[in-house]
C-alpha cells in the first residue's frame, strides 16, 4: 500500500466542476486582483468564523506582517512567541525590527507554556504571539489575563488552525488579531501563496485594508508604508470553491485523528486537545525516541511521514544574534529531536490508516 500524505490531488477531482467553473469565470473576466471573488470570499470567512472583519492577503507570513503593523510594532520592542514553530511567526518579528522573546513550550499540546510567558515580559513588550500549532489553540483564556494586565495586544498565529474552537468560538474572538495561511497543504488550502487576517476590532480592519495595498487609502494617496499583499483572484476563487466542504473535512480530519490516538496513545506519546477546544489536525504529530529508523522502515512500507520541526527556533542560524541561553527551552529542544507527523488529511481510507497504524506499531516495537 502506498498511501498520500496530504491528498490534494483527490480532494481536487472531488470538487473538480466547482473549482474548474470558478477559476474559469475569473479567466473569463480577466480581474486578476481584487476581483469579486476576493469580497465575496471575505465575505463568506466572516460568516463561518462569525469575526467581524476578515481581511485576504497573499499569504501566511503577510498575514502575520500585516497584524505586527497593523499594532504598530516598532524597532527594539519586543515581542513574546514560542520557541517551537516554523520560522515565519519569529521571522515577521524580526523584520520589523523588534525582538522576538522566546517561551518553552507544553509537552502534551507542543504549544506555548503560558505559566512561563509572565516572567518574559520587560518594559519594552508590547505583544504575545502564541501559535496555534498542529491545529490547536493555545491557552487564550490565561493569555489574555497576562497581556490584560501588562497592557500588551495579542496576535494569533493560526497559520494551521482555521476552523479550530476555543470554548466554542473561532479564535479570532479570542485575541485582537487572528492570521491564517492558506498554504496549499494547510487544512483549508488554495493553489498558492494565500493567508488572511481576522479582527473585531474596526481601527486595524481599516488598517490593514489599506496596508496591503501599499499603504493606500485611495488610489495614488498613501496613508501608511505598506505592502503589495494582496490575495490573487484565482486563489479566491479556489478557496470559494473549498470553503462549503470545509466543515465536514474537519469532521473527518477530528475523525482520522481519534483512530490514530486510540491505536497509538499505549504505544508512543500521542497528542492531546484539551476540553474546551477543538483540534483541525493539520497535522498528527506522535513523538518517538527512534524517529529516523522509523521514518526509514515506514518509508519502505509506503507510508509517508514529516518532521515538523526538526530545529527549534532558538537554535535557528539567523536568530544567534540574540545570543540565548541554551539551556532554556528543554522541552522545545527534547521534543524537536522526536515529533513525526503521520499522514493527515481529510480523505485518508480506514484502511489506509489502519495500515499505518499497524505499520507504525510493528517498528515500534521491533525498535523498543
Amino acid at each position: 500500500m502506498k498511501i498520500d500524505f496530504a491528498n490534494l490531488q483527490h480532494q481536487y477531482q472531488l470538487y473538480k466542476k466547482e473549482i474548474d467553473a470558478n477559476i474559469q469565470k475569473v479567466l473569463d473576466n480577466s480581474n486578476y486582483i481584487m476581483g469579486e471573488e476576493v469580497q465575496r470570499l471575505e465575505r463568506e470567512l466572516e460568516q463561518f468564523t462569525q469575526a467581524q472583519h476578515a481581511i485576504t492577503c497573499s499569504s501566511g507570513t503577510d498575514a502575520l506582517l500585516l497584524a505586527l503593523m497593523a499594532i504598530d510594532i516598532q524597532p527594539d520592542d519586543e515581542v513574546i512567541t514560542t520557541s517551537f514553530s516554523f520560522i515565519a511567526t519569529a521571522e515577521t518579528i524580526a523584520l520589523m525590527k523588534a525582538k522576538p522573546i522566546f517561551v518553552d513550550i507544553e509537552e502534551s499540546t507542543f504549544n506555548i507554556d503560558a505559566s512561563k510567558i509572565e516572567e518574559a515580559i520587560t518594559s519594552k513588550t508590547k505583544a504575545v504571539m502564541p501559535v496555534s500549532l498542529y491545529g490547536q489553540p493555545a491557552d487564550m483564556d490565561e493569555i489574555n489575563a497576562i497581556a490584560k494586565k501588562h497592557n500588551l495586544k495579542v496576535i494569533i498565529d493560526g497559520a494551521q488552525s482555521f476552523g479550530a474552537t476555543y470554548k466554542e468560538q473561532a479564535e479570532a474572538h479570542h485575541c485582537d488579531i487572528y492570521t491564517t495561511s492558506f498554504f496549499p497543504s494547510k487544512p483549508l488550502g488554495c493553489y498558492g501563496d494565500g493567508g488572511a487576517v481576522f479582527t473585531n476590532n474596526d481601527e486595524y480592519a481599516e488598517k490593514i485594508k489599506m496596508l496591503r495595498v501599499h499603504g493606500q487609502s485611495e488610489r495614488y494617496h498613501h496613508k501608511y508604508i505598506g505592502l503589495g499583499a494582496r490575495l490573487d483572484t484565482i486563489q479566491a476563487a479556489v478557496l470559494l470553491a473549498k470553503l462549503p466542504h470545509y466543515a465536514d473535512e474537519i469532521k473527518a480530519r477530528q475523525a482520522v485523528a481519534q483512530k490514530y490516538s486510540n491505536n497509538l496513545e499505549s504505544i508512543v506519546a500521542t497528542p492531546s486537545v484539551k476540553e474546551d477546544r477543538t483540534s483541525v489536525w493539520a497535522q498528527y504529530t506522535v513523538r518517538v525516541k527512534n524517529r529516523e529508523e522509523l521514518q526509514n522502515k515506514l518509508k519502505n512500507e509506503g507510508v509517508p511521514t514529516a518532521v515538523h520541526y526538526p530545529l527549534p527556533l532558538h537554535w535557528q542560524a539567523c536568530f544567534q544574534y540574540l545570543n540565548l541561553e541554551r539551556n532554556k527551552y528543554p522541552v522545545a529542544d527534547e521534543v524537536s529531536e522526536e515529533v513525526v507527523s503521520m499522514p493527515m488529511n481529510s480523505f485518508i481510507q480506514n484502511d489506509e490508516v489502519m495500515y499505518a497504524i499497524s505499520s507504525a506499531i510493528l517498528h515500534v516495537n521491533l525498535s523498543s
